[in-house]
């Protein structure tokens, strides 16, 4: 893993992996992943933006309808007056009426937006950080990083800062490698499915590309990044889940700039310290140092003290059958012998009583009849 690495370079920003230096992995980037914590809270988040809306408030009511009332042989579901057309005399305002209103109708006061515990979306963004520094991770979301030098990806310079233009802004990114995921996202624009299409601003639906983090307070580079079709960007004091974790998919391809890099520490802190920019936040740290728990299971260490390997007679290698070594039985469970001898005396009684029943059977028989009655001649 990209993340257990102490350092990682900084890249020149536009230059082909020219590499001016190094800097330290914030430890937020070696943070517990947890893919269930940001799948909630992006899912909660994301209600927040939502516009709200509902049906006319007496749509499928216009109508000076009256119930007949009963003896005319109908239902008394209030009907449209009038005469000479089709519409009079049909029903309405019920919900299963043609023209009427809707059960329940969506109202515009509905709940829309969720609170999200702000640890809980702290301990979301951790997790999405971490797993931007993962190559796999970063990969299985289907990002383009075979030519990306290294993850997590900074870059630096004196010139990053002055370039002011889109066509420089390409040129670095093709610099750094990032160029095929930005020409993933060009070729993947395609219509909406459905009705989608015809709501404003969202007839086309396209891939993500590279998230561009920067610290930067003038607006020269993200003037020459906005305009790159499939690059997002986002200042490092702003960070959000839903550019960080796209759909609740943890695994964004992030480029970082070294400014922004750097502030990582102070935001989140170091382990077992508190963050220098929020009050008094301690980064979340893993219970458990490896995590592989079948490979700690199977250890040789573990099995030796294990109680099933005392308890178990091994012959060749092999753990022998409970169920049809009685030593092994005996082993896990003492009262195994009570209850043997419980059972070869009961199956000592039941043969008995099947000889007794035997005999007297025997004597009842047709031969036994007939010798009786020889005797009896005699």
């Amino acid at each position: 893993m990209a993340s257990a690495r102490p350092t990682v370079s900084v890249f020149e920003f536009g230059a082909e992996e020219k590499v001016l230096g190094t800097a330290g992995l914030p430890d937020v980037l070696t943070a517990p992943i947890r893919t269930d914590v940001v799948h909630f809270v992006h899912t909660n988040v994301a209600k927040n933006k939502r516009q709200a809306y509902c049906v006319k408030y007496d749509a499928g009511m216009e109508y000076a309808a009256e119930s007949w009332g009963t003896g005319r042989a109908v239902s008394r579901i209030p009907r449209v007056p009038g005469g000479g057309t089709h519409r009079a005399g049909q029903a309405a305002f019920g919900n299963m009426c043609r023209g009427g209103r809707m059960f329940h109708p969506t109202r515009q006061w509905r709940k829309w937006h969720r609170k999200v515990n702000k640890n809980q979306r702290r301990y979301a963004i951790c997790s999405a950080l971490a797993a931007s520094s993962v190559p796999a991770l970063v990969m299985a979301r289907g990002h383009r990083i075979g030519d990306v030098p290294e993850l997590p990806l900074v870059v630096g310079g004196a010139g990053l800062n002055d370039i002011s233009k889109t066509k420089a802004a390409v040129a670095a990114l093709a610099g750094v490698g990032a160029s095929a995921d930005v020409e993933k996202v060009q070729g993947s624009k395609k219509l909406r499915p459905g009705k989608g299409k015809m709501r404003q601003n969202r007839r086309y639906v396209k891939r993500r590309g590279p998230l561009v983090i920067h610290a930067s307070d003038s607006a020269t580079l993200p003037k020459a990044l906005r305009n790159i079709e499939g690059v997002d960007l986002c200042h490092v004091d702003r960070l959000n889940l839903l550019s960080l974790a796209p759909g609740g998919r943890v695994g964004r391809f992030v480029i970082w700039t070294q400014p922004a890099f750097e502030k990582l520490d102070k935001m989140f802190g170091v382990a077992g310290a508190v963050a220098e920019l929020k009050s008094n936040y301690t980064m979340p740290r893993a219970q458990m140092q490896t995590a592989d728990v079948t490979r700690i299971v199977a250890s040789d260490e573990v099995q030796k003290v294990s109680r099933a390997a005392k308890l178990l007679p091994q012959s060749h290698g092999r753990k022998k059958n409970p169920l049809r070594n009685f030593n092994a039985m005996m082993k896990l469970n003492p009262a195994a012998a009570v209850e043997r001898r419980k059972a070869i005396k009961a199956s000592e009684v039941k043969a008995t009583r099947k000889a007794k029943i035997a005999r007297r059977g025997a004597g009842n028989s047709k031969a036994a009849r007939r010798a009786f009655y020889e005797k009896m001649l005699d």
